[in-house]
């Protein structure tokens, strides 16, 4: 009885997990509809959304933790240090990226994630099952069609965009293995560092009229809730299921184009997001083999 109730448990917190990541992917996917009415430079951007998303992430600690703010940054230690590293060289890496490369081609990088995050979680002990690596595969094949492959941009952009999908990898494997403390002051520290580093260049004149409310926009719902879901989910579930289920971010920032702006995406695009989306639901849909437990 007692295993068959630790085996509902864990299967709940695969769901829970799932879920919470799912939500984050909607969150983050909204950022091609949102910063695509910007007026103001790369360096203004950065730092407007990294402000409202430290404020965002930062009231959430301090809700999350009963008010230990200093508390709470001071439990997260190494890992969480190298979290918020990792997270915002992953932020910025993407931004930077899309002004050297196209957005096809960042887009496919970024899909390489899932398999950075299989390879680094099985250095440090966590075995990827043969289903997560052959829906990994149909997921890629989805977005090299909808993205139409990375094409012929410059070496810059491909090396931002390298960095970038290591660098989310790295951090979606540390959040997994560093279950005990709490990842949201890391995530906040992460957008902290993305401020202190983008402030200097950034010009306040730059921003236009409707610019403020769109840094609000894109600092607390797409980045502030979009890391406050990973946060939560990147604890639950494995490392390479959370960058596989992400991969949503891919299919769902041309279907917001689509609804809002009338830009219909190609026939390429559609029919690769389709693909992502049933390689996601497969993962979403498998037993989760740790909650079988031992005989």
């Amino acid at each position: 009885m007692a295993s068959t109730t630790v085996a509902l448990d864990l299967a709940a917190q695969h769901r829970r997990g799932r879920l919470f990541v799912v939500f984050a992917a909607v969150a983050w996917s909204t950022a091609g509809i949102l910063q695509r009415e910007l007026s103001a430079g790369v360096a203004t951007q950065i730092a407007g959304r990294a402000f409202f998303a430290v404020l965002a992430l930062l009231m959430f600690v301090a809700v999350s933790e009963q008010g230990a703010v200093l508390r709470a940054f001071r439990a997260i230690g190494r890992g969480g240090l190298a979290i918020a590293v990792l997270m915002a060289v992953a932020s910025g890496s993407f931004i930077v990226a899309l002004n050297h490369a196209s957005v096809a081609s960042v887009l496919f990088m970024q899909a390489l994630a899932p398999i950075i995050a299989a390879a680094l979680g099985t250095v440090v002990g966590e075995p990827v099952p043969r289903r997560t690596w052959m829906t990994m595969a149909v997921a890629l094949v989805g977005v090299a069609l909808m993205v139409g492959g990375p094409g012929r941009p410059g070496a810059l952009g491909i090396a931002l965009s390298l960095v970038m999908s290591v660098a989310f990898a790295g951090a979606l494997v540390i959040t997994r293995h560093r279950r005990d403390v709490s990842m949201a002051p890391a995530t906040c520290l992460s957008q902290l560092l993305l401020l202190v580093v983008a402030a200097p260049f950034a010009q306040v004149h730059e921003v236009g009229g409707g610019d403020l409310g769109l840094f609000i926009a894109l600092g607390v719902g797409q980045i502030g809730l979009g890391l406050m879901c990973l946060s939560i989910g990147a604890r639950l579930i494995p490392a390479a299921e959370v960058a596989l289920i992400t991969l949503l971010e891919i299919v769902l920032g041309p279907i917001w184009v689509w609804i809002f702006r009338s830009e219909q995406p190609g026939a390429a695009t559609l029919a690769g997001g389709l693909i992502v989306l049933a390689a996601v639901a497969l993962q979403a849909r498998a037993p989760t083999e740790s909650s079988v437990p031992p005989p």
